[in-house]
């Protein structure tokens, strides 16, 4: 497998992964990684910037274990041997849980985040451009690897960093060379409520659109709605005046059966900060509250792709968006 020098994705490819990286990184590249945690034996994935595929030489090892509690280990490898191990006491991974994970190059280290915060930083211990392939193993199933090449930059003045991802249903692991539109990220102190954005490229399996804020400590409700033209394909509304979370679609100004049950209590509290990711899988739309997985909901409108507006309203303040 290669990478070209334009942006390229590879959905569902298999693990082991292995991938060359055409002219080696280079700063401002952007390196996105998605899957799903296996609920296997295994205790440990990796995800591995080096020379070469014969694993001698590793300028980055990024290492999550479920182990002793749970750690992430990096280091880099120099000609089969082992540099210090920095340890992160801290795993914001979930056994049967998906991620999202970006890597960031930049010129004095790596910047990774997951699940849209910055979890660390890895300084380079060896000259960046020297990595030419990307691997990836252990417990996990791989959704999307993809590469946004810098230089993309938004027309729009507000602050936003786009990624672009190739996204089309085929054959899982083939390189798909037709960019949809980007998706955006809005790292903005302070949203205007109701927020209105559009998703652009819509819904699609593997897409993730996380949110993250604050409950209003006199809360009521408030809602997130994933919008198709005049219907709303997906409506999350938790009402604190009720003690629950509904879930439901409106089609045509009529709304459908409601869904209230949830696996345990209700994840949000007055006062409280949370982030909400929702995952669109061909099925259903997945959604976890703070990493942890709370329901599934049955897509109701087939056409995912119209599915192509966010909207969000009621008493929360809003911190982070990305669709």
């Amino acid at each position: 497998m290669a990478f070209s020098g334009a942006p390229t994705a590879y959905l569902n490819p298999p693990v082991p992964f292995s991938g060359t990286i055409e002219g080696g990184l280079q700063d401002g590249l952007q390196i996105t990684v998605s899957g799903t945690i296996l609920n296997s034996s295994g205790t440990r994935f990796s995800v591995d910037f080096q020379t070469g595929f014969s694993g001698n030489d590793i300028a980055f090892h990024f290492n999550p274990r479920f182990e002793e509690g749970g750690y992430v280990v990096c280091n880099t490898k120099l000609n089969g041997s082992w540099g210090p191990e920095e340890r992160k006491r801290e795993l914001p991974f979930q056994k049967g849980m998906p991620f999202h994970l970006c890597f960031l190059v930049q010129s004095s280290d790596f910047k990774v985040m997951v699940n849209g915060n910055v979890f660390v930083q890895y300084f380079h211990r060896v000259p960046f451009h020297r990595v030419d392939t990307l691997c990836v193993n252990g417990s996990v199933l791989l959704s999307s690897v993809s590469f946004q090449h810098p230089g993309v930059r938004p027309a729009n003045p507000a602050p936003i960093t786009q990624t672009v991802i190739h996204t089309v249903q085929s054959v899982p692991g083939q390189m798909f060379s037709n960019p949809v539109i980007p998706p955006m990220m809005y790292p903005h102190p302070a949203y205007p409520m109701p927020f209105i954005t559009t998703i652009p490229g819509g819904l699609y399996p593997s897409k993730s659109i996380i949110l993250s804020g604050t409950v209003l400590p006199s809360a009521q409700r408030f809602h997130i709605n994933l919008c198709s033209g005049n219907h709303i394909a997906f409506h999350l509304n938790p009402r604190f005046d009720e003690n629950a979370v509904v879930r439901n679609t409106q089609i045509n100004n009529s709304w459908g059966s409601e869904e209230r049950s949830l696996p345990r209590k209700m994840p949000f509290t007055r006062g409280q900060s949370f982030s909400v990711w929702i995952l669109c899988e061909g099925h259903c739309l997945r959604v976890a509250v703070d990493g942890q997985h709370l329901f599934e909901y049955c897509h109701r409108l087939g056409n995912l792709p119209a599915i192509n507006r966010l909207e969000v309203g009621g008493d929360i303040q809003l911190t982070h968006v990305q669709t």
